[in-house]
């Protein structure tokens, strides 16, 4: 009897210390952001449709009141361009300090390490493995932040060579960041410099998403040159809605080196499907793409083309951008019953074939304009890291 009362305690005390510890993460998780279906919701159970911008914080250091003329210009999220080490790097201290400017604007934080940019085919890129490691040289500064960052692991983190490659080392950082400890929710982007037309990430989404034991992971299409006609664009959201996974639009433009996107169906159709955007970029381009943007020389009061038709112009942030509830925002926000009809047809995108490494993306160009790397965004673009 002894024995057994003794076995007894010990099983209750099991239970007990199961109880306090194996929700331990879940409640964590429960306190930031966390994917619901094709929904994301903010730490107050609301859903929330990111209108974002862009800002390439990284090689523009000291333009720190781009935050405060992000918000006023109708933004709720900002995408912030960090690095681990091939620019910058962004410190611990400098990305804590980022997180203190959004929650200062009321803006939700997405922090993406742009050291992955067409890894497989610009020598220069990092692995996502790499990027790992990164987020977890800074994660003392990320913990307890869930509910105003969301983690984008690595921008564009393959080209298009061995893109195949793509699916697995996506698959690997979501485990490692969760084993790492990570709560936030995750943004994964495609390969092919973001943009996807082999489909690599559309056919594997569901497969990656049950591979994070949190399910918080969203999907991250760049919808350049690929996305010029309304049936591309309208086809692609259309297997994700279908499908019941989340989606953002994470860098668009009005046009570019590779082909022109048709930005009003991708914002007419992020805004029908109750999916989220960020335009790419506030300001600072080089490299021959300097149309994206959005205002001159970082003026909020020099707004460009672009920057009038993403903050002012049909479906943009200022009609579409509701503030995060965390925030004291708008709270609920219903996802609209889709209103365009199904394309049935398969897009026939045609593969790129850069003429240079990063041939598909954006360019950027720091203050200082010397030593000349391919990568970033685009087209290449010149930058200086330690000046």
């Amino acid at each position: 009897m002894k024995i057994v009362g003794k076995v007894a305690w010990f099983l209750v005390a099991i239970v007990l210390l199961t109880s306090i510890v194996l929700p331990a993460r879940s409640a964590r998780a429960a306190a930031g952001f966390r994917i619901s279906g094709r929904n994301l919701l903010d730490a107050n159970g609301n859903n929330f449709i990111m209108r974002g911008i862009s800002h390439a914080h990284v090689w523009y250091p000291n333009e720190t009141s781009s935050f405060a003329n992000i918000k006023a210009a109708g933004a709720n999220t900002v995408r912030v361009v960090l690095s681990g080490g091939r620019w910058g790097p962004s410190s611990a201290a400098d990305v804590a300090n980022v997180i203190q400017l959004c929650k200062t604007n009321k803006l939700i934080c997405v922090l993406e390490n742009h050291d992955t940019t067409g890894f497989g085919e610009d020598g220069a890129a990092t692995s996502l493995a790499q990027a790992v490691s990164y987020w977890q040289s800074i994660q003392s500064v990320l913990t307890g932040q869930e509910a105003y960052v969301i983690i984008n692991i690595g921008n564009e983190p393959y080209g298009n060579t061995n893109s195949i490659n793509w699916i697995e080392a996506a698959r690997s950082a979501i485990i490692a960041m969760r084993n790492a400890g990570f709560d936030h929710t995750l943004m994964v982007d495609a390969g092919n410099w973001g943009q996807d037309w082999e489909f690599r990430m559309r056919d594997n989404a569901a497969s990656l998403f049950n591979s994070d034991v949190d399910r918080n992971t969203i999907f991250s299409i760049h919808m350049y040159g690929v996305f010029n006609t309304a049936a591309e664009i309208q086809s692609y959201i259309s297997t994700f809605v279908n499908s019941g996974l989340p989606l953002v639009i994470g860098e668009f433009g009005h046009n570019h080196s590779d082909g022109d996107p048709d930005e009003d169906t991708i914002m007419a159709q992020a805004q029908a499907n109750g999916i989220g955007y960020i335009g790419w970029s506030w300001s600072g381009n080089g490299g021959g793409v300097e149309y994206l943007d959005m205002v001159t020389a970082f003026n909020p009061n020099q707004r460009t083309n672009w920057g009038a038709r993403i903050i002012t112009g049909n479906n943009g942030l200022q009609q579409t951008s509701v503030e995060a509830s965390v925030y004291g925002g708008g709270g609920p926000t219903n996802t609209p019953t889709r209103t365009n009809t199904p394309v049935t047809v398969t897009p026939t995108f045609t593969p790129i074939t850069p003429t240079q490494p990063g041939s598909n993306n954006t360019g950027w160009v720091s203050p200082s304009n010397q030593a000349s790397q391919s990568g970033g965004d685009g087209n290449g673009f010149q930058t200086s890291p330690t000046n």
